[in-house]
């Protein structure tokens, strides 16, 4: 291939070693220090209160003055990056395939009194005693039915969220009718029912003790029997 090159033209002065070396070689640019890779754009996501987008149920941090404001995500196969029209708020490292309800924070997006807290076992259990101990005893349940603890993570958030729409009174007693039931494997499918057609409410009414009216005065049917004198 060099001693192609070398050849000089037939029909004009040089060869194609020295235009290369004399015209074009001049305008060339150094490879970019960045290897090129394909990326995938996701339009419009929300920034949560908690100053966190999700992708494949993972959690990355953004800006905390960028709360709620709609962000377009760039995935790559190790990185995923946060922009806001064309200016990139953040960029972290993807987590795999097979990781789940994780975060990824950059220290410099959250101030520490904002830091998220991720949920446990034991954190969950705490929230559970706040409510009652059905509530506490649901939880158990909950996560006794999984091989891993924290399979149970998700399920357990779904119940004690129900305390936010319905209070932490009634999902009390939606637990007591749920542990009631004998249910083996208790998740939100089973309380949030019993919330919504307010059976709670309804077994409260049933233990009432009934109205006692026998300190009222009554006529008997003797008294209208009577014969006026």
């Amino acid at each position: 291939m060099a001693a192609y090159n070398a050849q000089p033209f037939q029909k004009r002065a040089g060869s194609r070693q020295s235009v290369f070396r004399e015209e074009e070689h001049p305008l060339l640019r150094p490879l970019p220090v960045v290897p090129y890779e394909i990326s995938t754009w996701v339009q419009a996501r929300k920034v949560a209160k908690n100053c966190y987008v999700t992708w494949k149920k993972n959690f990355y941090s953004v800006p905390l003055k960028h709360v709620g404001a709609t962000v377009d995500l760039r995935i790559t196969s190790k990185t995923l990056e946060v922009y806001l029209q064309s200016q990139r708020l953040s960029s972290h490292l993807l987590f795999d395939a097979a990781t789940v309800n994780q975060y990824r924070t950059n220290d410099a997006d959250i101030p520490p009194e904002r830091k998220y807290r991720s949920w446990d076992e034991n954190r969950l259990r705490g929230w559970a005693h706040r409510i009652g101990p059905n509530t506490v005893e649901m939880i158990d349940k909950i996560f006794v039915s999984v091989p891993v603890a924290e399979q149970g993570i998700n399920p357990a958030l779904a119940v004690l969220r129900l305390s936010s729409k319905y209070g932490a009174p009634r999902l009390e007693n939606a637990c007591f009718v749920g542990l009631a039931s004998r249910i083996r494997s208790p998740r939100y499918g089973h309380l949030h029912p019993i919330l919504q057609n307010r059976q709670d409410e309804h077994w409260k009414e049933a233990t009432l003790p009934p109205a006692d009216n026998s300190t009222g005065y009554v006529r008997g049917s003797d008294y209208y029997s009577r014969t006026t004198r």
